[in-house]
C-alpha cells in the first residue's frame, strides 16, 4: 500500500521544517486512512492503494488541542473511491470534515500489442502493468504463465487487461482429451468441446467413442477431467 502525492509532498515539507498546522493535519489524515485501509479485511491484499487527501484550507484556523485529534470515517465506505473524514478535538468541541481520493490498482497481465482473434497467446504478446481495478469487469490474470497457450476470442488493442471473458483455454469445437479419474485409476479418451472454457471452468464435452455428452472441468489447453 502506498500513499500518493500527499506523503511525498509532506516529506519534502518536513525536511524544510516549515510545516503549517493545516499541512500537519492533512498529513495526519493521510496516516489515519493508511492505517484504516491496511486493516480493512475487505481489501484484496494484492491491490496497491494511493491516497490523496484534499489539503486543509490554509485559511482555516486549527486550534491548539490538549489531547490528540480524533479521526472518524464510516467503515462501510472504505471500499469507495472517495472518503470523508471527520477530524475533531475532544477538549474544545472543534471539528472539521475533509476528503480523500483512494485509487486502487493491481499488477495484472495486459496485451503488449494489438492482437488478432484466434491468436494463441505467448509471452511475446503479453506484459505486466498496473491497472485501475475500476477497469476490471471479469477475472484478471496476475502472471504471464496463467494465460500462455490460451486463445483470444476477439481483437484487442495494446494495453488491454487480459480477462477471463476474452479468451478460452479450450474453445468450442476443439478436439480434446477427456481424463476420467477414479481413485488411483485414470482412463483417457478423446472428445470434442461444446463450450468455451478457461482453466477451472466446468464445460460440456462429447465423448467421441460413445457420442455422449458429459460435464468436465478444464485442466489445460488440451485436457478436461471428469471425476468418477
Amino acid at each position: 500500500m502506498t500513499t500518493g502525492i500527499t506523503l511525498a509532498h509532506f516529506d519534502s515539507i518536513a525536511q524544510q521544517n516549515s510545516m503549517t498546522a493545516q499541512e500537519r493535519l492533512t498529513l495526519s489524515v493521510a496516516d489515519f486512512l493508511n492505517q484504516q485501509l491496511a486493516g480493512d479485511q475487505s481489501n484484496d491484499l494484492s491491490d496497491n492503494l494511493t491516497i490523496d487527501v484534499t489539503p486543509v484550507d490554509s485559511r482555516i484556523n486549527i486550534p491548539e488541542c490538549n489531547v490528540p485529534f480524533s479521526y472518524d470515517v464510516d467503515p462501510a465506505t472504505l471500499h469507495l473511491s472517495y472518503l470523508n473524514v471527520r477530524v475533531s478535538c475532544d477538549s474544545n468541541d472543534w471539528y472539521l470534515f475533509t476528503s480523500a481520493k483512494v485509487t486502487r490498482t493491481r499488477t495484472i497481465v495486459v496485451t503488449a500489442s494489438m492482437i488478432s482473434p484466434d491468436t494463441v497467446l505467448s509471452d511475446d504478446h503479453l506484459t505486466l502493468a498496473e491497472v485501475d481495478i475500476k477497469r476490471l469487469r471479469h477475472t484478471p490474470f496476475t502472471t504471464l504463465e496463467d494465460v500462455t497457450g490460451a486463445r483470444l476470442k476477439y481483437r484487442v488493442r495494446e494495453g488491454q487487461p487480459v480477462q477471463s471473458n476474452m479468451l478460452c483455454f479450450i474453445c468450442k469445437g476443439d478436439r480434446i482429451t477427456i481424463s476420467a479419474q477414479a481413485g488411483t485409476m485414470e482412463v483417457k479418451t478423446s472428445g470434442i468441446a461444446r463450450q468455451d472454457g478457461v482453466i477451472g471452468d466446468v464445460i460440456e464435452v462429447v465423448n467421441s467413442s460413445s457420442n455422449k455428452s458429459i460435464i468436465a472441468k478444464v485442466a489445460s489447453t488440451q485436457e478436461v477431467v471428469v471425476s468418477l
